[in-house]
């Protein structure tokens, strides 16, 4: 009887609904058929209240309170009745949703200036009734899984577009609805977290193992059809909510969070059947919200920068950033092929990370933020590239591609580069990093020192590469090199300290170490990972192939790896290369090469000698005899020389051995000194004359026998020699006297007892004689022993009367080395200066300094010198000597930088050389059979007219090299005029090698 009073009811109200035409009334009957319980009631009622209920919503603004109640009794059908009236349901559903979409809009619009009316009020609660009936309706369908009907699944499909359509606009507005605002967020979270939900569980009733995806696109009735459209609808709109939570300056994390691990989430189902998802999308939009707060972050330091910044300031712009890469890495991984149409984006994106990072490093305010950028992003840069690099679904070809974008192949040239030099970085220059684009990557000078690091730490990270990655990433170790010619990046790379993670857990502290050392270490933990992989041969040849590389930042770099090899690789192996490497020191052998200290030979020396120091003393033993031997046939003493000066030390052999050799050679010298005269000179002016004084001041720090037993007949000696220069006019004698002059001073200066010696009054006048009677040019290769020498004066006992020879003679040779206007010769004098002052007990230190000295000159005229000005740059210099710190400044840049470019043009200029010697050599000359033209003399003009190129070149390069000597620095045109120098010179060797062949064709 209840259902049946029930029915009736119901139709009463249903009929009266249908006949009403006043709204008031028409709520009054939604609210009386809200008292019907839906448990009283059949399916086919349900089905007709659910139409009356969507007949009737009302698509007028005004009308909010008739679609309120509606909703009402719409609620109660949800929970209790929804398999009979589904379709009904979500077809209501649709019309609020579209219906409220439409007029919130206008309603905020409309509303500006006055957003508490009567009307607002009721509209944004029944906004929020909507998106509870949205809610409610979602999480009642998780419950729902007979979804069989075509049109059901097609109802359910814009019922899900259309509430996230209407959630998403709920969102970006909830802060304009300031009363129910915080409400709104709250429930659009339910309606995510539920829709998130519900395409899982439609997933997990789909067999995706049987399912075939051509069949899938053609049937979309199929379950698995089903599931794909919702959850790719439920991904591209959970993204866009993403965006717009990001954007609401952290007012929406909850949202934030939800948003974006439901997109990874619906990405994870269906073993990657999103294939259809605008994946690069979604990955473009994510690696615009990683960049966008570091900029704006860049941006308002530049600005005004003028307190440090904290650590919670910092987490506050570094943690969402966190957030969006390691949404993007779980994406990348997912979705390798798609990701890649987009690696150029990815790693633009690692890129301007990088390089933030490095910047803001050396920014002292920003040490704080620093920290927490190393902490929270440097690893997780690296996995955004590693994701595609070492996905196991992406081909060789197309990591090599990644790579190639990433570190430039190495048939570009770095010198086109666009944009400012590093040297004129700071925070508003770092913020141009955040301007760059795809298109001009690849030419962007200030991106360059972030590829650097970037490359460093793929070294570093190296242990979790796979195998395609190793094969890829090792032909990149010649770019690596390559691009540290760059004056730019050798300058930063010893200025610049970064921060580096160490220990683990609780007991993780951050420490700045010098960007050099971090590759080092990088480059020796590279080594471990590929020690047993198949590309070590491929490593193997790049160090031996750079072995005598022309850059020394590089050479040492390839040396510290070989080194690294000879500490930790087996015995048999390391006696195997230090053999070949002595064989071929001893071939290059040569009484001149041994005075050069860029020659093959010396380079291979002080490789050698470096080697021998990380080996076995039974190594060094066994090298050192199988090279030296008894020291008595000029190959052993050229081989002995060649070794001390790169800094062998007798300390590595065993002690018989070192005894035995020290005792040779102080026994070589003194016997070499006792017999010299000036017949001797004229007699021998071979290279080679002299070298027991050579041999014995390269190995002096490290003899074991007394130093009081090379006695005062040095200081005899030494007035000898310089007799011996002043007498004679020969100018191979006067350079043999020279080099022996110039190794003696060095010899006396680390033999205190000396200095106090009867005839060192005599030495140190015959020393001043020579220094300030002869041109400038012909001693300076003795300069820098002269002043070690007088640096030694401090043992010395000296009057500071005028009347004191000694003392004069002290004076002016201070005088001497204060008045050069090289920077070399400079930083000697003042060194040895420093040192001379801060031990000896003379008081008129004034008497040492010229009031012409170098550094007493303005920098602005040149022209203007002032004593006052001495001691000041002599301050600033014993400053930065005792200077702990190693932070760099500008000043330091630039004079890194301008070496760094004379270093540049030496390395290019010495690979044209090679290059034009490979092409000559491989030119092949045909037989007189395969040439029908008749060979003919050259003109006598032509070499006559070689001749004279060949004067006229000899009288350039005099003269470049006095202006080089007497220069006050090196300036930019001085090193154009030696790079024109240099190609001129090469132009005429080649045109007379061609003029001196006696046929021509």
């Amino acid at each position: 009887m209840a259902a049946r009073s029930s029915g009736t009811d119901l139709q009463r109200i249903l009929e009266a609904i249908k006949s009403s035409e006043i709204v008031e009334d028409r709520v009054q009957l939604f609210t009386d058929l809200g008292t019907i319980d839906p448990k009283d009631i059949s399916e086919s009622d349900c089905a007709s209240v659910t139409n009356c209920l969507i007949d009737f919503t009302c698509l007028d603004v005004s009308q909010c309170m008739l679609n309120k109640s509606i909703l009402q009794v719409a609620f109660k059908y949800i929970d209790i009745n929804l398999s009979s009236c589904l379709p009904q349901i979500l077809t209501l559903g649709v019309k609020a949703s579209i219906w409220c979409g439409k007029h919130l809009k206008m309603t905020l619009l409309s509303t500006e200036e006055s957003q508490e009316d009567e009307h607002s009020s009721v509209f944004y609660q029944l906004l929020l009734d909507i998106l509870r009936f949205s809610a409610s309706t979602f999480s009642a369908l998780l419950r729902f899984t007979d979804f069989a009907d075509k049109e059901l699944m097609s109802v359910f499909e814009t019922f899900v577009l259309e509430e996230l359509n209407l959630t998403k606009d709920s969102i970006s507005d909830a802060k304009k609805i300031e009363s129910l605002g915080p409400e709104i967020l709250k429930v659009a979270h339910l309606i995510i977290d539920a829709v998130i939900k519900l395409c899982k569980v439609r997933s997990e009733l789909v067999d995706w193992e049987t399912c075939d995806d051509k069949l899938l696109s053609l049937d979309k009735r199929a379950n698995a059809g089903h599931a794909i459209s919702i959850t790719k609808c439920a991904i591209e709109k959970l993204s866009e909510i993403g965006v717009i939570a990001a954007n609401d300056g952290g007012n929406s994390v909850t949202i934030l969070n939800v948003s974006w691990k439901g997109v990874v989430s619906l990405l994870q189902i269906g073993g990657g059947r999103f294939a259809k998802v605008n994946i690069a999308k979604i990955v473009l939009t994510l690696l615009g919200l990683i960049t966008e707060p570091l900029k704006r972050a860049t941006e308002a330091w530049s600005l005004s920068l003028k307190e440090t910044v904290s650590v919670t300031e910092a987490k506050r712009i570094v943690v969402p950033v966190k957030f969006y890469m390691i949404n993007t890495v779980k994406i990348c991984s997912l979705y390798p092929h798609q990701a890649h149409t987009v690696h150029r984006e990815i790693t633009l994106c690692v890129l301007m990370i990088t390089s933030f990072w490095i910047f803001v490093s050396n920014e002292e305010l920003l040490k704080c933020a620093s920290a927490v950028v190393t902490e929270l992003l440097e690893v997780t840069t690296l996995d955004l590239v590693l994701s595609l690099l070492n996905s196991d679904k992406l081909n060789l070809d197309q990591k090599f591609a990644v790579l190639e974008w990433l570190f430039i192949s190495e048939g570009d040239s770095h010198s086109v580069l666009d944009g400012p030099t590093l040297t004129d970085c700071n925070l508003a220059w770092v913020n141009e990093v955040f301007s760059n684009t795809c298109d001009g990557m690849s030419r962007a000078r200030k991106l360059m020192i972030g590829r650097v690091a970037l490359f460093i730490n793929f070294l570093r990270y190296s242990h979790g590469f796979d195998e395609d990655l190793k094969v890829a990433i090792t032909p990149k170790l010649h770019w690596f090199l390559d691009i540290l010619i760059q004056d730019d990046v050798y300058s930063h790379m010893l200025l610049l300290q970064l921060p580096l993670l160490c220990g683990s857990g609780k007991t993780t502290e951050l420490v700045w170490q010098p960007m050099i050392t971090l590759l080092l270490q990088a480059f020796k933990t590279f080594m471990i990972v590929i020690s047993s992989s198949v590309v070590w041969s491929d490593f193997e040849s790049f160090l031996l192939e750079n072995f005598f590389h022309p850059h020394f930042l590089c050479w040492e770099i390839v040396m510290e790896c070989w080194c690294f090899l000879m500490r930790h690789a087996e015995t048999q192996m390391a006696n195997s290369i230090i053999s070949k490497l002595c064989l071929l020191l001893k071939q290059l052998a040569s009484s001149e090469s041994v005075f050069l200290s860029y020659s093959p030979f010396r380079k291979l020396a002080r490789s050698i000698c470096l080697l021998l120091t990380c080996g076995p003393q039974s190594m060094v033993n066994q090298v050192y005899m199988s090279l030296i031997g008894d020291g008595r046939s000029q190959l052993s003493l050229i081989l002995c020389l060649a070794l001390f000066i790169e800094g062998f030390s007798l300390d590595l052999l065993t002690d018989e051995l070192r005894n035995t050799s020290s005792q040779r050679i102080v026994y070589d010298y003194f016997d070499f000194i006792d017999n010299f005269d000036e017949a001797s000179l004229v007699s021998r002016p071979s290279g080679l004359f002299g070298i027991p004084v050579f041999i014995l001041s390269a190995s002096l720090q490290s003899l074991s026998v007394p130093l009081s037993d090379i006695d005062a007949k040095t200081l005899k000696f030494l007035v000898s020699v310089t007799d011996c220069y002043k007498r004679t006019s020969d100018k191979v004698i006067k350079d043999q006297s020279l080099r022996l002059f110039g190794e003696t001073l060095g010899i006396i200066s680390n033999l205190k007892y000396l200095y106090s010696s009867n005839h060192i009054e005599q030495a140190i006048t015959k020393i001043e004689n020579i220094f300030i009677s002869e041109p400038p040019a012909l001693l300076y290769k003795c300069k820098p022993n002269l002043a070690h020498f007088m640096a030694g004066l401090i043992h010395m006992e000296m009057s500071e009367g005028d009347d004191d020879a000694k003392s004069c003679a002290a004076w002016e040779l201070y005088h001497l080395l204060f008045k050069e206007r090289h920077w070399a010769f400079i930083h000697l004098a003042l060194v040895a200066f420093g040192y001379f002052a801060a031990r000896t007990k003379c008081n008129q230190l004034w008497r040492f300094v010229p009031q012409d000295a170098a550094l007493s000159y303005d920098l602005v005229s040149g022209v203007d010198a002032n004593k006052e000005r001495f001691m000041l740059e002599f301050k600033k210099f014993l400053k930065k000597e005792t200077a702990l710190s190693f932070a760099s400044n500008p000043e330091q840049l630039e004079l890194l930088g301008r070496d760094g470019l004379m270093l540049k043009q030496m390395v290019h200029k010495i690979s044209m050389i090679a290059k034009e010697k490979e092409g000559r050599e491989s030119m092949e000359v045909d037989d007189d059979k395969n040439q029908p033209n008749k060979k003919r003399k050259f003109p006598d003009g032509i070499s006559r007219g070689v001749e004279l190129l060949k004067n006229g070149l000899k009288i350039i390069g005099d003269g470049l090299s006095q202006w080089q000597i007497n220069q006050y620095e090196t300036n930019e045109l001085h090193v154009k005029y030696l790079t024109q120098f240099s190609q001129l010179k090469d132009v005429i060797t080649h045109f007379e090698e061609l003029a001196g062949k006696s046929e021509a064709c």
